[in-house]
């Protein structure tokens, strides 16, 4: 019997290994299947990071001010880290408030706090801020920018290369691209924090002498609309970071290189529809908690048991309630380390397709019993002590 159960869990981890997290794929949809105007563009869900449209995805881009994507990212992350507060005091500096193109004007030497000027980087994409904000985090905006980097290779963003916070100027170095710019997209949007911002229609600044209308049209026409962030220059055309929740399930439309921009507008609502439309979330983790597995010969009679992996699928319409088939051995011999591969938890669709299979993973150590431990347990099973 022992041999068996040994024979199970060896198979058991095999395939865990192997296999690790198998989960269903979406092929993402081409050009001729969705049509859109732009000539780069990018679908992607949020939870799962799943790709459902690209179009020229790679293709290096100028991304005009959907750069600063990257600067509200580090800003939100150092609010969030506590190395920055929505109180402090920023200075605008000669250089800050020198900067033209969308812009609140700050003058050299005015002061607002970092509420009112991500404010402003997100609702008109205020360049001045985002130099006086680069500065007051690093020093100088170069410091800055030498960070946009370094998040970015951190974030595997291999087509993407920052010069500047702002994205004003046209260079042939300062690029990324429609997935780039998804991914780093992504990861803003899971700051809840951000969103205070970028869902902002119309507010003013300066005690309301300064009024600030979202550069983001979609975020007044557009149900559920998040975000996120907006872009122009000549070099790069009418680009778009659009983002939009509902039921829980968010999407990320990138558009890039749109001749206008109401194509750019109405490219990325096409995107976002179509998400909503065609796709739900599938839960890849049954609600019933899992049962702690008995250890042979070990300082515990049994070992807790966590799920390892992805935690959702993005599937069609009308399969997101999925069957659950968990696979576990009867018993595991000590010892048992923490995060060791013990079984796995199938998915399937509704309608008999797989969707995943889970690792089931050991949450904790259970040493293996001495000498003592093993007489005292022989002890209690053979006399009752």
């Amino acid at each position: 019997m022992k041999r068996t159960v040994s024979f199970i869990l060896i198979f058991v981890i095999i395939c865990g290994l192997f296999s690790s997290v198998h989960a269903y794929a979406l092929k993402p949809l081409t050009d001729r299947e969705l049509q859109i105007t732009a000539p780069s563009a990018v679908l992607m869900e949020k939870e799962t990071g799943q790709i459902i449209y690209k179009k020229n995805a790679n293709e290096r881009r100028a991304p005009a001010s959907i750069t600063k994507i990257m600067t509200m990212l580090l800003i939100v992350e150092d609010l969030e880290s506590g190395k920055l507060s929505l109180t402090d005091t920023v200075t605008a500096s000669k250089r800050a408030a020198s900067f033209g193109g969308s812009c609140v004007y700050l003058e050299e030497g005015e002061r607002m706090t970092v509420d009112e000027m991500l404010k402003c980087i997100a609702v008109v994409s205020a360049n001045d801020c985002a130099v006086a904000m680069a500065e007051h985090l690093c020093g100088t905006e170069q410091a800055f920018v030498e960070r946009m980097n370094k998040r970015a290779e951190e974030l595997e963003l291999k087509d993407t290369h920052f010069t500047n916070c702002t994205g004003l100027f046209d260079d042939d170095a300062h690029y990324s691209t429609a997935y780039d710019v998804a991914v780093m997209s992504r990861e803003l949007i899971s700051h809840d924090l951000i969103k205070d911002y970028t869902t902002i229609w119309m507010d003013s600044i300066r005690g309301g002498e300064f009024g600030l209308s979202n550069t983001n049209k979609l975020v007044n026409r557009y149900e559920g609309c998040t975000g996120l962030k907006t872009g122009y220059t000549g070099a790069a055309k009418y680009c778009l970071s659009a983002t939009a929740e509902r039921d829980g399930m968010e999407f990320v439309a990138v558009v890039m290189g749109s001749k206008d921009s109401e194509l750019r507008n109405s490219d990325a609502a096409a995107l976002l529809n179509f998400g909503f439309a065609n796709f739900a979330l599938c839960r890849l983790r049954s609600q019933e908690p899992l049962p702690g597995l008995s250890v042979e010969m070990g300082k515990a009679s049994t070992v807790p048991l966590k799920y390892a992996g992805e935690e959702y699928a993005l599937v069609p319409k009308g399969n997101s309630n999925p069957d659950y088939q968990l696979s576990l051995p009867q018993s595991v011999k000590a010892p048992v380390k923490q995060g060791q591969i013990l079984g796995e938890m199938l998915v399937k669709a509704e309608d008999g397709r797989e969707l995943a299979r889970i690792p089931i993973m050991a949450d904790a150590d259970v040493e293996k019993l001495g000498f003592f431990g093993i007489f005292a347990m022989l002890g209690r099973s053979l006399f009752g002590l």
